[in-house]
């Protein structure tokens, strides 16, 4: 009984999912065997604690990747907000941190795993639902679109739709990055840029006032 309450304590001082060592334990059995073959046996293994242990703090494998993916991609998400967040106007900003974000997933070495070996996987968030790493991204765009609203460097339309719209793009850019080589992501990355800048810029009218 003392060691399992010691180990609930410790369970609960995991307060940043990046030094979580249990989603650490669920990226290295994705990265070896992908999604579909990882196991609760394997993970409580790698992260050398019993599965008992392990379904104190998730309900099932699922869940294991699920806060894997949250903690994987919407890391990347806020870092690259980060790392553009003095640039200016808004519009700059937003674009800037989009492009990043789309070229770090596409690079990222676990979403290119997951395609690679589980690819069907990633079906349903293109053509049914969105998961949750895109409704985190979504809340992050709209965001930043109504400061881009606020500040004249975007035109003023409902961000929540022009945030939609924005997402589509960066999805699309995302997955067809997987087949192409690194010369061409680079050239597409670009492209993107200027899609995204001239959807958002405002219309003359709108500039003028």
């Amino acid at each position: 009984m003392s060691q399992r309450h010691t180990q609930r304590q410790a369970d609960h001082t995991i307060t940043d999912p990046a030094d979580d060592p249990y989603l650490d334990a669920v990226r290295e059995c994705v990265m070896a065997v992908g999604v579909r073959r990882t196991t609760a046996t394997d993970v409580a293994r790698r992260a050398g604690v019993s599965r008992m242990t392990l379904y104190r703090r998730f309900e099932d494998v699922a869940a294991m990747i699920a806060a894997l993916m949250t903690r994987e991609f919407t890391g990347i998400l806020r870092d690259a907000a980060h790392e553009v967040a003095d640039r200016s106007p808004a519009r700059a900003r937003v674009v800037a941190a989009a492009v990043l974000s789309a070229e770090r997933i596409a690079a990222n070495d676990l979403w290119r795993r997951i395609l690679d070996v589980d690819p069907e996987l990633v079906l349903p968030y293109v053509t049914r639902r969105l998961g949750g790493v895109q409704e985190a991204g979504l809340v992050l765009l709209q965001a930043q679109v109504a400061d881009g609203i606020t500040d004249g460097s975007i035109r003023d339309e409902d961000p929540g739709r022009l945030a939609a719209t924005l997402e589509l793009a960066l999805r699309g850019y995302v997955l067809a990055a997987h087949a192409a080589g690194a010369q061409q992501r680079a050239r597409t990355a670009q492209e993107l840029e200027r899609m995204l800048d001239g959807y958002l810029r405002p219309d003359p009218e709108q500039e003028s006032r």
